[in-house]
């Protein structure tokens, strides 16, 4: 079996490439890059499997006019910038020992080695320069099925990197057949090892699950997380009830990683997913705005049309009611809208707490009209 992606055959690729293997190393692309080729998916990483050292890719590199970057060259890997494409050259690698946030690797020279210290069998296959596909684990089969399924014993790849019980749902939300249900030792596995979560930084965690929410349909997955007990780990008092509802009323829009964790809902999520200030606030914005009662058109008025749109598809999940056909044509209304009046207008009559009071019925009554009154006729309704 071979890909046949433009990729594959891009000449700085293939130039990055033969520096590696002047001197005949073994060069294969793996991880990401293949799986998704097989898959038919977008491929964005370059990464490329060899058995030279860091340090003879470093050589080979500088002999072949290529910029290279020792990226986590304590760890392998050193990424050949080629045409300002990067392509990450990792040394054929073997678990030493783990603490399952962390492992101790040294290099091997066998493939097969560097196959059973990945984490799923999807991840594990290879291909060569030319696309000819190298499956040292016999991955194809769970690929073809779209069977996310942990290399070897499913809790000792746990037991490695606590960060993989995450993983697995992110993978199962992107590539995994919901209608095939999930792998049933992989569940047991992290069932009993929910503990080990509690040792992993929540960055790691928040980025893992924004991941996996912007994928076509997480709901899946996450109901799964819950059912195994990790929901509730990784973030009390969220309930996954209205993101199936979400996921159905977005239809074609694109997904939002942020609308549908609001959806789960929780306390602290800013602090226990490490979000962003930007992020949380945003979070923040559409749960409010999705409980209160104002339209789609003064939502968007009032958020701008990304926030009001989040906030109206929201709403209608949690109470599990139809969206407007005419949802995104008022929500654009209201962001166009530019309220006329302004304070000026209304000194020297009046001033301070007065003024505000008024600028705010006028505001209101405004909004009422559907942003129809001109600034004279909100004026003369002051008398």
């Amino acid at each position: 079996m071979r890909i046949d992606q433009p990729w594959l055959h891009r000449s700085a690729t293939q130039a990055v490439c033969a520096a590696v293997a002047a001197e005949g190393a073994q060069v294969f692309f793996v991880g990401g890059c293949v799986r998704n080729a097989l898959l038919g998916e977008p491929v964005s990483d370059m990464d490329i499997a060899t058995d030279a050292t860091p340090e003879q890719v470093l050589a080979l590199a500088k002999r072949a006019g290529i910029k290279a970057v020792p990226t986590g060259i304590d760890h392998g890997t050193v990424t050949l910038i080629r045409d300002g494409i990067p392509h990450e050259i990792t040394t054929f690698r073997k678990d030493v020992a783990t603490d399952g946030r962390r492992a101790v690797v040294a290099f091997a020279s066998d493939i097969a080695e560097d196959a059973r210290r990945r984490d799923f069998t999807m991840n594990a296959i290879y291909a060569r320069p030319d696309g000819e596909v190298v499956d040292p684990l016999g991955g194809m089969a769970d690929l073809t099925r779209r069977r996310v399924r942990f290399i070897g014993t499913a809790e000792n790849r746990i037991r490695e990197d606590y960060l993989r019980s995450l993983r697995f749902f992110r993978f199962h939300a992107w590539y995994g057949d919901p209608e095939q249900g999930f792998d049933a030792d992989a569940l047991a596995a992290i069932a009993a090892n929910l503990n080990g979560l509690q040792s992993l930084s929540r960055e790691r965690i928040g980025a893992e699950m924004l991941k996996l929410l912007a994928a076509p349909d997480p709901a899946p997955a996450v109901a799964a997380m819950r059912q195994a007990g990790v929901l509730a780990q990784i973030l009390p008092g969220t309930d996954d009830r209205a993101l199936a509802p979400l996921v159905h009323l977005e239809g074609a829009r694109p997904a939002s990683a942020l609308r549908r964790l609001a959806a789960l809902g929780g306390e602290n999520l800013q602090d226990a997913l490490r979000l962003s200030k930007a992020q949380a606030a945003h979070l923040a914005r559409i749960r409010e705005a999705a409980v209160e009662t104002a339209g789609a058109a003064e939502l968007g008025y009032r958020l701008g049309a990304k926030a009001a749109l989040d906030a109206m598809l929201l709403r209608a999940a949690l109470l599990e009611q139809p969206v407007s056909p005419e949802l995104e044509t008022d929500i654009a209304t209201g962001a166009a809208a530019v309220f006329p009046v302004r304070a000026q207008d209304l000194l020297p009559d009046l001033r301070g707490p007065a003024l505000g009071r008024a600028l705010k019925q006028l505001e209101a009554d405004w909004i009422a009209s559907g942003f129809r009154l001109s600034r004279e006729e909100l004026l003369r309704s002051l008398g």
